[in-house]
């Protein structure tokens, strides 16, 4: 404690602790450091001292799941309709639009549609997103499950977190409260649990069965948190896994729900990578309960379900518009009003993210003037993203000490990596653990910036980092199998 008079109100020993104890590594130490190499390459002549000149001419910033400033393009038609929301004068000329700048006719028609659900994209819009575009997440989601989607409730946010913010908000209603987050797991959980001075009640997923959940690992974690004096409240699924890419089976949604209705917990289904599937396919948990439902009639009436969705992942990629949806399900109408007045309290997700939700869920069909540009911009992207995850795994798959799980969905690999005992001891010089030690060491001789698997946490005497495949072409895997290869020589016993 400082001695010295007060110059301000605030410092780092009186404001909240909370703050000070959350964790985010996605944006962590190395992020900022990549964000000063890359300053420092943009500069374009030779560094002044104290910088020194830099091994690399590049820095790739596969760190976190940020499609478009990896180069990923947007998709045509939904920038197009975004130009005429954001400047409604555009349409007095319709024929220029078509005739000069190629856009179609669905076009025109969808952005009218948009601009008469919302009037205009620089107003508020109801708290809980534009009735209109509620409905049409409604139709997707009966659509892509089978069965039917109540627009009432649906939330449109700003992106997933804000929806996942919201939920844990309601949720944890004192330090004792408790919800089961799966490990590896995205820090955004960890986090606000933080924040809000709630507990994180781990479980661990199965890495030898391709990081699917383990109903064993979960119940023995409930009942560890129960005998501490932990309220569990709920449970997280990441599908497909963030940071793993597992994509769950329809058998590994079940048992969840199962579970979840034995022990009344809510589930949280993060489904932001759905599209994002590679191998099997996507399962959800709404259709999943609904299976259930309607197999069991009664018996699983009662459980409560928020599913979550985003318009930052896919094949969409559209991080900095800000615009997600979640849909409860099961849950007691005064609830309901609850989650209503919180999001109140923040007015509404940005009107321009929810308009992006609507075209993510209602994108141009076949028979449509826009539908060949889309699927080929879509299809292009997809195949790019399953060839730079072939890449990067037949990469980890060639190198010492290093093995991966095939990708099968999401934006990202994680590998377990075996760092040589002179590493460690290296990394503990240096106050590093050992994946932060060689995540620090690979981005200084590379400049390719990944996350230290501590960051999204794993199982004690294992070591892993989490790299996202969103970087065009593949020299920059090349980078980091060399890097590899002298980091173990520098290193060896």
């Amino acid at each position: 404690m400082s001695s010295s008079p007060r110059l301000r109100s605030l410092n780092i020993d009186n404001i909240n602790p909370h703050v000070k104890e959350a964790k985010y590594a996605v944006r962590g130490e190395l992020a900022a450091r990549a964000e000063k190499y890359r300053a420092q390459l943009a500069k374009g002549y030779p560094p002044s001292p104290p910088e020194e000149t830099l091994p690399f001419d590049k820095v790739i910033a596969a760190n976190i799941g940020n499609p478009q400033q990896l180069d990923q393009k947007p998709i045509t038609f939904f920038r197009q309709v975004l130009s005429i929301l954001e400047y409604p004068g555009l349409l007095e000329n319709e024929e220029a639009l078509k005739s000069a700048f190629g856009y179609k006719d669905d076009v025109i028609a969808r952005a009218k549609w948009l601009l008469n659900e919302v009037r205009s994209v620089g107003a508020y819009s109801v708290s809980q997103g534009v009735p209109g575009i509620r409905e049409s997440v409604a139709k997707f989601i009966e659509r892509r499950d089978g069965y039917p989607a109540d627009p009432a409730q649906v939330f449109l946010s700003a992106g997933a977190s804000s929806g996942v913010n919201t939920l844990m908000h309601i949720i944890c209603s004192k330090p004792e409260t408790g919800i089961l987050v799966p490990i590896p797991q995205y820090p955004l959980y960890t986090a606000t649990l933080s924040l809000l001075n709630a507990r994180c009640v781990p479980y661990y997923l199965d890495e030898g069965k391709a990081w699917s959940t383990d109903m064993g690992a979960i119940k023995d974690a409930l009942k560890k948190a129960k005998s501490e004096g932990t309220d569990v409240r709920a449970i997280v699924v990441i599908n497909p896994g963030n940071p793993t890419g597992a994509s769950l089976a329809s058998e590994d949604v079940r048992s969840v729900l199962e579970f979840a209705a034995e022990e009344k917990l809510v589930v949280l289904g993060d489904e932001v990578y759905q599209t994002n599937v590679f191998k099997g396919k996507f399962n959800s948990f709404k259709k999943g309960l609904r299976d259930l439902q309607k197999e069991v009639p009664g018996k699983y009436d009662n459980i409560e379900l928020a599913s979550l969705h985003s318009i930052s992942k896919g094949m969409v990629g559209e991080c900095g518009h800000r615009g997600g949806y979640f849909e409860l399900i099961g849950f007691d109408p005064e609830v309901t009003a609850e989650i209503i007045k919180y999001v109140s309290i923040s007015l509404c997700a940005p009107v321009i993210g929810q308009c992006l939700v609507e075209m993510m869920v209602n994108p141009p069909r076949e028979g449509e003037a826009s539908y060949p540009l889309y699927k080929q911009e879509y299809d292009g992207i997809f195949q790019g993203l399953q060839e730079r995850a072939t890449a990067l795994f037949n990469a980890f798959s060639q190198m010492e000490g290093v093995s991966c799980e095939e990708p099968q969905g999401s934006m990202y690999l994680f590998p377990t990596i075996t760092i040589p005992k002179k590493g460690i001891e290296q990394g503990k010089k240096e106050g590093r653990s050992p994946d932060e030690f060689y995540a620090s060491r690979l981005l200084d001789a590379t400049g390719v910036c990944v996350v230290p698997g501590s960051g999204f946490g794993q199982k004690p005497g294992t070591l892993h980092f989490r790299t996202t495949f969103l970087a065009p072409g593949t020299e920059w895997v090349g980078r980091i199998t060399k890097f590899h290869e002298k980091f173990m020589d520098e290193f060896r016993d």
